[in-house]
């Protein structure tokens, strides 16, 4: 039976990990037509309130028993190289092909889409250094660094560090979250109970949360950064965590338990994630937005984002783009071993 549950659990959050990065494909498609368009505004707005922190949640799920050892390091060091190559491409498509101006390249200032990058690495050692405590403290203790973080003085897009500590909870959550207890309390009338949730919620955002600050969603900066430096902006994003996980909770009433081809693509979401800024960004410098003028057009425009995704997540586009996208770092390890070796006959010597 737990091997059943457990193969159910993964078939779940591959589902909801496709879908998740559908709504991050068509979030970034219609971010530059939030202020032209009322609907699609709240779209964005809606997609906003739950898929960065249901996407970390996800990640944490499938961290599970993957963060110490040999595997935990293999990850992290893929992560790293990961990060290097795509913050280097690009860095520079950016200057040299796409010619975008006010941007600050540096390792230091993740990219776009790259911060995700650089907060996994940070989820994962802060979850270890969390380890002796019980699920439960660790839950809290993330949830008071996400709010502390943003009285900080700094820059919150510097290495991420504003969205590591503020999507640190979900990842939490996520890692020690129970796929078992799910199904047992997750019943057909508590999921129609969701879905009429998560419509509301979309309603009401339409209705009357158009002035949401797109920033407190985004979780990259400071208090300060966004306009709020009274000693109680932490109640803001204490509010904004409540939005949070009531529409992420609610969202989940939408994701399948069967197996489907959408399984098997929810396999191939990193793909999807770090190559579609390639084309988002040649959307933009295009000139293609300016033939968006009409909800109808903004139709296609979701409808040809929901195509990429399904096409960068092909078999096809894993076997020629695996050695960028899913780096060896075998000869990372064996460097290191040859390194340490040399320096210890080295340290022998010179006794």
């Amino acid at each position: 039976m737990e091997k059943t549950l457990a193969q159910q659990g993964e078939t779940y959050f591959l589902n909801l990990r496709f879908i998740l990065i559908l709504t991050v494909l068509i979030g970034n498609a219609i971010e530059p037509l939030i202020h032209q368009m009322d609907g699609i505004h709240a779209l964005y707005l809606w997609i906003f309130s739950f898929h960065m922190p249901l996407f970390v949640f996800v990640t944490g799920y499938f961290a599970k028993g993957a963060l110490g050892g040999e595997v935990g390091r293999k990850t992290l060091l893929q992560i790293g190289l990961q990060y290097t190559i795509f913050q280097s491409l690009y860095s520079f498509l950016d200057v040299t092909v796409f010619h975008v101006q006010n941007i600050h390249h540096s390792f230091f200032a993740p990219y776009l889409l790259l911060w995700f990058l650089a907060s996994h690495a940070g989820w994962r050692l802060l979850t270890l250094g969390m380890h002796k405590l019980t699920p439960t403290a660790q839950i809290i203790l993330s949830l008071v660094l996400g709010i502390l973080v943003g009285y900080l003085r700094l820059d919150g897009a510097w290495l991420s560090i504003s969205r590591t500590f503020v999507f640190l909870p979900f990842f939490v959550i996520g890692y020690h979250f129970s796929f078992e207890a799910f199904v047992q309390f997750f019943t057909k009338q508590k999921k129609l109970i969701d879905a009429v949730a998560s419509i509301v919620l979309f309603a009401i955002i339409a209705l009357w949360g158009l002035g949401i600050p797109e920033g407190w969603l985004y979780g990259s900066m400071t208090y300060m950064q966004l306009g709020h430096q009274e000693w109680y902006a932490g109640l803001y994003r204490a509010a904004f965590y409540g939005l949070e996980f009531i529409a992420g909770a609610s969202f989940l009433a939408w994701v399948p338990f069967q197996q489907s081809r959408m399984t098997d693509l929810g396999r191939r979401t990193l793909y999807v994630f770090l190559l579609h800024g390639f084309f988002i960004r040649f959307a933009v410098v295009s000139g293609l937005y300016s033939y968006i003028q009409n909800p109808a057009a903004a139709l296609l425009l979701i409808a040809g984002a929901v195509l990429l995704a399904v096409a960068l997540a092909q078999p096809a586009v894993k076997k020629y783009a695996h050695p960028v996208i899913e780096p060896s770092v075998t000869w990372i390890i064996r460097l290191t071993l040859w390194v340490n070796r040399y320096r210890n006959k080295a340290s022998t010597f010179f006794r």
